[in-house]
C-alpha cells in the first residue's frame, strides 16, 4: 500500500505478458487501474478480471505513439478512475533483422512505440503526479540495451529508456515523483515464443538453452517483473530514482 491521494495506475502494454502481470499485481495492491493496449480483447479481459476479484480497472484501446491517442485514454482513465499517480511504460514491439537487412519502418516502429510512446505517456500522465505531489514511473528497459545482435533498433530504444529515465528523475525529483527503469533478461512471454519460433527452436528447448546461461539456471516469468514493479511504486521505495535494475538471473553491466 502507499500513501498516494491518488491511487490510480496506467499500465502500456497491459493485454499479455509482462503488461498484464503488472497490472493484475497493482490491482491485487489496491490500485484501480488502466489497462493501455493495441489488443482491445487482452485489455478488455484483463480489466474484466480485476473487476471480477473486487477491484477497479478499465481497459483502454490505443496507440501509444498517437499524441491524440494518449492524451484520450489518459484523460478516460482519470475520469472513471481519478487522477493516475502511477504509470507503468511496458509498450513495445520487435522487429528483428541485422542492420543491412532493416527497413526505416523496422526502426522507426520499433523506436516510435518504446521511446515516442513512453514520452507521450510521460508527458500526459506527469500533470496528474505534480499536481498531487506524487508519482511513481516505471519504464521497460531490457538486457538487450547492452547489445545484441539482430536488434539495433530494439536494442538503441531500450538504452534510450534509460536515459530517459535518469533525465525524469532528474525533472520530477522536486514533485516527489520518482522515475527507475526495469531492465528484464529473457522471460517467458509471447514475444520469446515468437523468437524462437522465428529461428525454428521450439520455445521449450529455446528456454531451456537460455537458462543454461542464467545463474539462477531458469528464465524469468512475467510476475518476476510485477513483483519488482509493485515495490518501485510503493512509498519503501521513495529514495530510490533514476535507477537501472537488471532483472536477468544474475549480473549485468
Amino acid at each position: 500500500m502507499t500513501d498516494s491521494p491518488s491511487r490510480v495506475a496506467v499500465v502500456t502494454g497491459a493485454g499479455r505478458g509482462i503488461g498484464a502481470a503488472v497490472a493484475a499485481r497493482l490491482a491485487a495492491d489496491g490500485f484501480a487501474v488502466g489497462l493501455l493496449d493495441l489488443d482491445e480483447a487482452g485489455v478488455k479481459q484483463g480489466a474484466d478480471a480485476i473487476v471480477a476479484e473486487g477491484g477497479k480497472a478499465v481497459g483502454v484501446t490505443l496507440d501509444v505513439s498517437d499524441a491524440e491517442q494518449v492524451d484520450a485514454a489518459v484523460a478516460r482513465v482519470a475520469e472513471e478512475l481519478g487522477a493516475p499517480t502511477v504509470l507503468i511504460n511496458n509498450a513495445g514491439i520487435t522487429r528483428d533483422n541485422l542492420i543491412f537487412k532493416m527497413t526505416e519502418q523496422d526502426w522507426d516502429s520499433v523506436l516510435g512505440v518504446h521511446l515516442k510512446g513512453s514520452f507521450l505517456m510521460t508527458r500526459a500522465v506527469q500533470k496528474h503526479m505534480t499536481a498531487e505531489k506524487w508519482g511513481r514511473i516505471v519504464n521497460l528497459s531490457s538486457t538487450s540495451a547492452l547489445g545484441n545482435r539482430g536488434q539495433v533498433n530494439y536494442s538503441a530504444a531500450k538504452a534510450g529508456m534509460q536515459g530517459f529515465t535518469k533525465t525524469l528523475a532528474i525533472e520530477l525529483g522536486k514533485f516527489n515523483v520518482t522515475a527507475n527503469a526495469i531492465a528484464p533478461g529473457f522471460i517467458a512471454t509471447d514475444m520469446t515464443a515468437a523468437t524462437a519460433e522465428r529461428i525454428g527452436m521450439s520455445f521449450d528447448d529455446f528456454k531451456a538453452a537460455a537458462a543454461s546461461q542464467i545463474p539462477v539456471q531458469r528464465v524469468g516469468t512475467p510476475d518476476d517483473i510485477a513483483n519488482l514493479a509493485s515495490f518501485l511504486v510503493s512509498d519503501g521505495a521513495g529514495f530510490i530514482s533514476g535507477q537501472v535494475i537488471y532483472v536477468a538471473g544474475g549480473p549485468k553491466d
